[in-house]
């Protein structure tokens, strides 16, 4: 064996402990409660305004906030045939664009529960709302 192998090794094994002790930093923390907000929406601009609405009763209630966090637009494709015998090979393309953002709560206080069960947001978007 090698000297560079030996060091290549003590490394890994450095790296391994130091990823242990995060871990268990990160239960010992885990104790807090989140609340996970995801919205969908096909149209952004009406997206974000309804996530300025969501962080602006938040921050009323002075609570923590992490996000919003954008996730990928989830893209469906269809392709329709324009006619359906001679001129088969003509195609009509369309698709659709699902918009995703995520917010965290950290502690959220019953107050601010309660303020986002009773928001009014435009129609089109969709809220999920998960304790985890």
């Amino acid at each position: 064996m090698t000297a560079t192998t030996k060091t290549a090794k003590t490394k890994i094994v450095k790296q391994t402990k130091k990823k242990k002790e995060i871990v268990k930093k990160i239960s010992k923390k885990d104790e807090t409660q989140k609340l996970r907000i995801r919205v969908r929406a096909y149209e952004h601009k009406i997206l974000d305004n309804s996530i300025k609405q969501i962080i602006d009763t938040i921050l009323r209630f002075d609570a923590v906030i992490v996000g919003p966090i954008p996730l990928p637009t989830e893209i469906k494709k269809y392709t329709v045939n324009r006619a359906p015998f001679i001129y088969k090979d003509a195609r009509e393309q369309f698709e659709m664009r699902v918009h995703k953002r995520v917010i965290d709560i950290i502690n959220p206080s019953p107050k601010v529960i309660e303020a986002l069960t009773n928001m009014n947001l435009p129609s089109g978007v969709n809220i999920d709302v998960k304790m985890v």
